[in-house]
C-alpha cells in the first residue's frame, strides 16, 4: 500500500514538473522578467520572441515589469516596442499598474511611449483610411449626442451637442461644441476639427476656435500624436497619481437583439421616422458595464478630495472652476517585495494570480443598461464606412465609445439612433440625422478661414 502511495506521490510530482517546464518554454520573457535576468531577456528578445505575448494571467512580460518594479527589464521591452496598451485579464493596462506602484518617471514612459505607439498605430492604418474616404461620395450629415445618468441630478449638468460633419474628397470637417468628454469633465467651445488625408500626417489635423478666430494644431495630435510636451505630460502624471484607477468593459456575450413594441392594446414592431429616414426599432438586452476601481495608490487626502467632487456631482450643484489644478505628486515608496516565486506565479488558477506589487484595493461593480436601437434599412452611408469615419476621430473618448458599439453585431441597416453606454455612470443617445450627398461643397469648408490667426493655447473652456 506505502508502495502504491509513493508511486501516486512521484506520478503528480513528475506531472507538476512537466507543467513548470511547460510554462517556462512557453513564456520566456515573462519568466526573465520576473526572475530580473537581463541577459536571457535581451537574447529571447533577439530571438524573435513576441515582445506582446500574453500569459495565462493576460499579463505581458511589460505588465511583470512593472508590477515587480524591474526597471531595466522595462526600459528594454519598451525598445522592443512591448504594447503599452494590452490589458490582462482584470482589464488593466501597464500603464494602470505602473500608476499603482507609484514611480512617477515610470508612469511618465510609459504615457509617452502609449501616445507615440497611438501614433505609430494611426500612421499605418492611415493608407487604408485615406482610401476609403476617397472612394465616398462627398457629403454632410448631422450627430446629435445627448448625455444621461442614473445619478440623481447629473443629467441636468451633463452637456449635449449637435455635430455637424462634412467630407470632400480625402478630407472631413467636424463642427462641434465638445471637444472633449469624460466622467467628470468636458471642455466646450465653437470648435472645427478639420483632418486633411492629403496632407502630411504631422499636419494633417486642424482644430479652429470659431468665437476667437484662431487655430492650431489638435490638441489631439499634439497630445496623443506626438507625445505632448514635457508640461502637458507632467500634468497627466499629477492626475493620474491622485485618481483612482478605472477600467470598464462590455462583454458582448449576453447581448441580444429583439424587435421592439409599441402599442397598449394591439401590438405591433416600433417603427418611426428619425430625421427624414424609417427606422425599425431593437432592444438590447445583456448590456452590462462591468468597471473596476482601484485607489492603493491614493492618500486619504485625495479620496476624501475625489469624494467631494463626486458628491458634488450627484447633487447637480457642481459649478465651474470648483476644481482645482492637481499638484505636484511625489513618487511613492516602492511596495514591498512579495515572497512569490515565478513557478508559484505562472501555476496560479489563470485571472487570479498573486499579488506582485502594492497589495490591491479594488471596488467591482456592475451595471445593466436599458438600451434600444434604431436600424434604418436604405440609409446612403455604409457602415463600415462610418466605421472608418469614426476611426480617424477615435482618440476623442466618446467617439471612440460610439464606434466600439457600433462594431458589437447590429441588426441589419444603418444605426441612425442608439443608446450606447460612455462611462459606469454615464450613457448617451446618438441621433443620426439630415444626412446629404453633395457635389459642390467648398473647398474653404476645409481650410483656415481668412482672418484667423494661430494660437498655442488649448481651446474651449473646461468643465468638471
Amino acid at each position: 500500500m506505502e508502495n502504491s502511495e509513493e508511486t501516486l506521490h512521484e506520478i503528480h510530482r513528475s506531472e507538476t514538473n512537466s507543467v513548470i517546464m511547460a510554462n517556462t518554454a512557453t513564456y520566456p520573457l515573462h519568466e526573465a522578467v520576473f526572475n530580473r535576468n537581463i541577459k536571457s531577456l535581451s537574447a529571447n528578445l533577439r530571438k524573435g520572441c513576441d515582445v506582446g505575448m500574453k500569459d495565462i494571467h493576460g499579463n505581458t512580460a511589460l505588465h511583470l515589469a512593472v508590477m515587480t518594479g524591474h526597471k531595466e527589464c522595462l526600459h528594454l521591452l519598451l525598445a522592443h516596442g512591448a504594447p503599452v496598451k494590452a490589458r490582462n485579464l482584470q482589464g488593466w493596462t501597464a500603464l494602470a499598474e505602473a500608476v499603482s506602484y507609484g514611480d512617477r518617471l515610470i508612469i511618465s514612459h510609459l504615457l509617452k511611449k502609449l501616445k507615440l505607439q497611438s501614433r505609430e498605430a494611426m500612421d499605418n492604418r492611415r493608407p487604408q483610411l485615406v482610401e476609403a474616404l476617397k472612394q465616398l461620395k462627398d457629403f454632410s450629415m448631422i450627430i446629435r449626442w445627448d448625455f444621461q445618468s442614473w445619478v440623481p441630478l447629473l443629467s441636468r449638468v451633463l452637456p449635449s451637442d449637435v455635430c455637424h460633419i462634412y467630407k470632400r474628397g480625402s478630407a472631413i470637417r467636424v463642427d462641434t461644441t465638445l471637444i472633449e468628454f469624460s466622467d467628470l469633465k468636458w471642455q466646450r467651445g465653437n470648435i472645427s476639427i478639420i483632418y486633411d488625408g492629403d496632407l502630411l500626417a504631422d499636419h494633417s489635423f486642424l482644430v479652429l476656435d470659431n468665437d476667437n478666430m484662431v487655430y492650431q494644431r489638435m490638441k489631439y495630435e499634439v497630445r496623443v500624436m506626438n507625445g505632448g510636451t514635457e508640461a502637458e505630460i507632467e500634468e497627466e502624471v499629477d492626475l493620474l497619481m491622485s485618481s483612482d484607477i478605472i477600467t470598464a468593459t462590455l462583454p458582448t456575450e449576453d447581448i441580444e437583439f429583439q424587435r421592439a413594441q409599441s402599442g397598449w392594446i394591439f401590438r405591433e414592431d416600433r417603427k418611426e421616422t428619425v430625421g427624414s429616414f424609417d427606422a425599425e426599432f431593437y432592444e438590447v438586452t445583456g448590456v452590462t458595464v462591468e468597471s473596476r476601481k482601484r485607489r492603493e495608490h491614493l492618500s486619504d487626502e485625495d479620496i476624501a478630495k475625489n469624494k467631494a467632487v463626486l458628491e458634488s456631482i450627484s447633487k447637480g450643484t457642481i459649478l465651474e472652476g470648483s476644481f482645482q489644478e492637481p499638484v505636484q505628486k511625489k513618487s511613492l515608496e516602492p511596495p514591498p517585495k512579495q515572497d512569490v516565486s515565478w513557478e508559484e506565479y505562472i501555476n496560479a488558477v489563470p485571472g487570479k494570480p498573486p499579488c506582485l506589487g502594492r497589495p490591491i484595493v479594488c471596488k467591482e461593480t456592475k451595471k445593466v443598461y436599458k438600451a434600444v436601437v434604431g436600424m434604418c434599412q436604405d440609409f446612403p452611408m455604409d457602415i463600415n464606412d462610418l466605421l472608418n469615419i469614426l476611426e480617424i476621430f477615435a482618440p476623442v473618448r466618446h467617439i471612440s465609445k460610439l464606434r466600439d458599439f457600433i462594431e458589437l453585431k447590429l441588426p441589419p441597416g444603418f444605426p441612425v439612433k442608439l443608446d450606447i453606454p460612455l462611462f459606469p455612470t454615464i450613457s448617451a443617445r446618438v441621433t443620426f440625422e439630415d444626412f446629404q450627398y453633395h457635389t459642390n461643397l467648398s473647398v474653404a469648408l476645409f481650410q483656415i478661414p481668412p482672418g484667423f490667426r494661430k494660437d498655442g493655447k488649448s481651446f474651449g473652456q473646461s468643465k468638471e
